[in-house]
């Protein structure tokens, strides 16, 4: 294994401060390493896996299509995506669809279409996005102009500019913002890379208030938080509204690389021909990923389970809130949950992985658990089993 590591350090850029683990295979909720050290994964490659590793329905759907057809170009139709796009839009309420290789992409996706909208309605390029402060949504040029965290930023300045940052569940922060060339206003549903923060219902409803009130779009980043993490198959349903455009990815293909962006029909009407493209999106292989997942979350009843065993996980976690003093609080929604520490957490996070834990952090403070979505209570009890071992030996 430090071999392989040895190699990689020669050899690829140094922008990951990786674990000094090779990662050899996936079963379930559990990866093995190149030695064959078996790890609890709580992680799920960032909310990425949530049907687990080697779902075999899901294998199985892959291998026929790289039998059929990989690749076309978006010069022809294909079976998969089209099944996928009726299958997406039904979930999410969107009308049509754009997919991407990446969240990312889906975020370039979506202010490009956004501010395309603007330019058809009001003649003019000058318009601006609200984001907010904390918020991550990529490390491309677009993404990263409207991601409010500093740290991100700084160093590829200048961005692409009209970006201005309010603060998140601060809907008088929102307001002071809002002029006439505001074309949209992007947030997460529930901030990831921030610290897992969900949006209040009053910031959430007055948000899409005020676009409705003043004719501007509503995007919900829903690339971490959305596929059912929430126990909604998208984070928003769970507050009743209903965003302008979308941005989906990670658990959209369960390791496949794709993403999507999707909007309403009056949205979507503002591209025309040539406005957006790429050359692997929406090809055969990666939406029969998609299709596949939507059909295993309705057969497999997900989010009755995620519903069912997300309580379970945040009165374990609540627990070690109560047990440990240098912890603040939880917080999360579903099997998106979050620990703040007083305390920095690199620590926590190597000791737990030497145990045989996988888990992230979402800052310097901050734990952060997006596991399989089909983990059962015995996965639970052994990741607060171990975690708490760990704790018990910084608590001293």
């Amino acid at each position: 294994m430090k071999q392989y590591i040895d190699e990689a350090e020669a050899l690829l850029m140094h922008t990951y401060n990786r674990y000094q683990i090779v990662l050899d295979r996936g079963d379930g909720v559990y990866v093995y390493d190149t030695n064959g050290k078996k790890y609890l994964d709580f992680g799920a490659g960032i909310a990425v896996f949530a049907l687990g590793y080697g779902h075999k329905e899901l294998s199985n759907a892959l291998k026929s299509q790289i039998d059929k057809l990989i690749h076309t170009s978006n010069y022809f139709y294909n079976v998969p995506t089209i099944e996928a796009a009726k299958k997406l839009t039904k979930a999410s309420g969107m009308d049509r669809v754009f997919f991407t290789n990446s969240g990312t992409e889906a975020i370039e996706g979506a202010v490009k279409l956004a501010r395309k909208y603007y330019y058809k309605k009001h003649g003019k390029a000058d318009s601006e996005i609200i984001s907010m402060g904390r918020s991550f949504h990529g490390r491309s040029m677009g993404a990263l102009s409207i991601t409010g965290t500093k740290k991100y930023r700084e160093a590829f300045e200048p961005l692409i500019g009209g970006a201005v940052f309010a603060e998140y569940n601060d809907l008088n922060s929102v307001k002071a913002l809002i002029n006439s060339k505001t074309c949209a206003i992007v947030m997460e549903t529930v901030q990831g890379e921030g610290g897992i923060y969900p949006a209040s219902k009053e910031f959430i409803e007055g948000i899409r208030a005020l676009c409705d009130e003043h004719g501007i779009l509503l995007i919900l980043d829903e690339i971490q938080c959305g596929m059912g993490r929430t126990g909604a198959m998208f984070a928003y349903q769970k507050y009743g509204i209903k965003p302008d455009i979308i941005t989906c990815a990670k658990a959209i293909g369960c390791g496949i690389p794709v993403g999507a962006f999707a909007a309403t029909e009056e949205v979507a009407a503002a591209f025309e021909a040539g406005d957006h493209g790429t050359t692997y999106g929406g090809n055969p292989l990666a939406t029969a990923a998609v299709s596949k997942v939507f059909d295993i979350f309705e057969s497999d009843n997900i989010l009755a389970h995620v519903n069912e065993i997300a309580p379970y996980l945040e009165q374990k976690l609540d627990a070690l809130v109560n047990k440990y003093d240098f912890i603040l609080e939880r917080r999360g929604m579903g099997l998106i949950q979050g620990l703040e520490f007083k305390i920095p957490v690199k620590e926590i996070i190597e000791k737990v992985l030497n145990a045989g834990l996988v888990l992230f952090t979402a800052g310097n403070n901050i734990i952060r658990f997006v596991p399989p979505l089909i983990i059962e209570k015995q996965h639970v009890d052994d990741m607060v089993g171990i975690l708490d071992q760990c704790l018990s030996t910084i608590s001293k």
